[in-house]
């Protein structure tokens, strides 16, 4: 399931629906970690294959010694003590064939690769005879197959016949509206019960550039959810990487397309954090006034109390006496 709702999500749906009804060869690039793989899964399913197997093959496993025999299969009393099998390519039979980061593949393994592309014949090791098969191939890679063509890394030959169509999932940071829904996403499969995150503890996931991508905040989410002493996640409770931002001020924010005000406001509800929720230490420490402060925390119309500490009463009053 492809969890966001921002625009590099929205056109990359849009672009899913169009290719899976299709027959042809999709080369799907992007980051590690940014969800290749489900991509894959969206378009078998969006496909008239999609009765039929979704079988996914990890290039940068296959050993080379044993890369025909994974995707081709071998005769039964191909060698002494080995049984017969079908290979990848035969299993993916009247489906799809997903090679995962295809550009692990060495140089022979692609031209054997090449060859069963170009008509679609499969031949087992310790075979005489040829087998038709009917797969459509997903390919994906976390490296420019075109940068490794130039560099004569990856053969020509096989770039061109796997990216006639080609799919570019989104890093992470540039679809950040997408974090807090992805958040919700894994701590509802971690928790029965609520374990919500706190506005600096959710703003700093947001402002965070995850080289990982969705996966490094899954295994993010995972942590915080181990290490939380509390009823609220916080952000003492997320690794010193992801917090670290916040700690040099807005100036480390490289949230786009956003305003002035929100990044003001994730800086304040930091500080407001480290200050243990005393609003009279935050506003000294940002040297603002107690209005403005609280300004910063209304935005969005939240109105709710950042890191689940509550003002105690007789600082609300020595504010507003001090704010007037």
């Amino acid at each position: 399931m492809m969890i966001g709702q921002s625009p590099p999500m929205q056109r990359l749906r849009v672009r899913i629906a169009r290719i899976a009804t299709t027959p042809f060869t999709v080369l799907i690039e992007g980051e590690s970690g940014v969800g290749k793989e489900l991509v894959a899964r969206a378009l078998h399913q969006g496909s008239p294959r999609s009765a039929g197997p979704f079988v996914p093959v990890n290039c940068a496993a296959l050993v080379e010694s044993l890369l025909e025999a994974e995707l081709f299969g071998i005769e039964e009393r191909a060698a002494t003590g080995v049984r017969g099998r079908r290979g990848k390519f035969e299993l993916a039979d009247q489906g799809t064939l997903f090679l995962d980061e295809v550009a692990d593949l060495s140089p022979g393994a692609q031209a054997k690769l090449l060859r069963v592309l170009q008509d679609f014949f499969v031949e087992r090791v310790g075979g005489v005879t040829t087998r038709r098969v009917d797969t459509r191939v997903l390919a994906a890679t976390n490296t420019s197959l075109k940068s490794l063509v130039d560099t004569g890394k990856f053969r020509p030959d096989l770039y061109y016949r796997l990216s006639g169509v080609e799919v570019t999932v989104p890093p992470l940071r540039d679809r950040r509206t997408d974090v807090p829904l992805l958040v919700d996403h894994f701590v509802s499969r971690h928790v029965r019960t609520e374990l919500p995150i706190d506005e600096a503890a959710l703003d700093a996931l947001v402002a965070y550039d995850w080289p990982g991508n969705v996966r490094q905040l899954g295994r993010v989410i995972e942590r915080a959810l181990a290490l939380a002493s509390g009823p609220v996640v916080t952000v003492d409770d997320l690794p010193p990487d992801v917090i670290r931002p916040l700690s040099t001020g807005p100036a480390e924010f490289r949230v786009l397309d956003d305003t002035m005000r929100a990044q003001c406001t994730r800086y304040a509800r930091a500080v407001l954090e480290r200050c243990q929720g005393n609003k009279r230490r935050a506003c000294e420490v940002l040297d603002i006034t107690y209005h403005t402060l609280k300004a910063y925390l209304d935005y969005g119309g939240s109105g709710r109390s950042v890191g689940g500490f509550e003002e105690p009463a007789s600082s609300r009053a020595g504010l507003h006496e001090q704010a007037s």
